[in-house]
């Protein structure tokens, strides 16, 4: 059944696919499989590989192409869960990539129902980088997960022994927002505030200013770049502006 799966998935044009048993899935700060999808035994976690359009030097031609990742990742992901679900018989629950999220729980901002990234390393994807990431043992650094919950026996995959990371701090040094500067952390607010500048934070300061502004400095504001970006952000979804961590990582680079 898990190469049914697996070819399955890599005939869509998954890059890989791995399996986990729920048990063996473990992060800090995500709820408990079981609490989300009660009876759940398997995770399936597909990777897809990152596009060098994270080294453009042009945000818009990067994320656009992570655009185009995310929607081609969650397609994926929900044609697996019909796939599990309608042809396998079992209950299945689909963990794609970013949003919603949870915001009205202290505690929960920026942190996903479900970890991809402790997921993907529980199915044998690869293991965590000097970055906080996962470094595929072929695709390095450039890839994202998406996963499948269901309530199937399959066997895990073995996880990955050899850490491809070489903690050569590129990722590091090359931080514009010193957000990795802590072994083993990521300061989220750090790095939000620079790869995300039209964001929540830029929303709060820019309404805050508007109210303040008198009738011309705001029809002012509503006809500037800035608000223009925001409106954009809000419309389109979050948007990326910096993928220094994605782009200056050497591990899986193809010539």
């Amino acid at each position: 059944m898990k190469e049914r799966i697996r070819d399955l998935a890599l005939g869509w044009g998954v890059d890989d696919v791995g399996f986990a048993s729920v048990c063996d899935y473990r992060s800090p700060n995500s709820p408990s499989i079981e609490s989300l999808f009660p009876g759940a035994r398997s995770m399936i976690v597909m990777a897809f590989r990152e596009l060098a359009a994270c080294e453009s030097s042009s945000p818009q031609m990067a994320m656009s192409a992570r655009l185009d990742l995310m929607e081609f990742s969650r397609s994926a992901c929900y044609r697996m869960g019909r796939f599990v679900e309608g042809t396998l018989g079992s209950p299945a629950m689909t963990v794609p990539v970013g949003y919603p999220m949870d915001f009205n729980t202290p505690g929960k901002i920026g942190v996903g129902e479900v970890s991809l990234r402790h997921a993907a390393v529980a199915a044998g994807l690869g293991t965590f980088g000097r970055h906080n990431l996962v470094v595929h043992p072929r695709f390095g650094t450039r890839v994202i997960f998406t996963a499948i919950l269901t309530k199937l026996e399959l066997a895990p995959d073995v996880p990955v022994e050899i850490n491809s990371c070489t903690d050569c701090g590129l990722c590091v040094s090359n931080c514009p927002a010193g957000a990795l500067d802590d072994a083993g952390k990521t300061e989220v607010r750090k790095c939000l505030g620079k790869s995300q500048p039209f964001g929540m934070g830029a929303n709060i300061a820019f309404w805050s200013r508007y109210g303040d502004a008198t009738r011309d400095e705001q029809k002012a504001m509503l006809q500037s770049p800035e608000y223009l970006s925001l409106y954009q952000a809000g419309s389109i979804g979050y948007q990326y502006y910096c993928f220094r961590c994605f782009s200056v990582c050497p591990i899986g680079l193809r010539n």
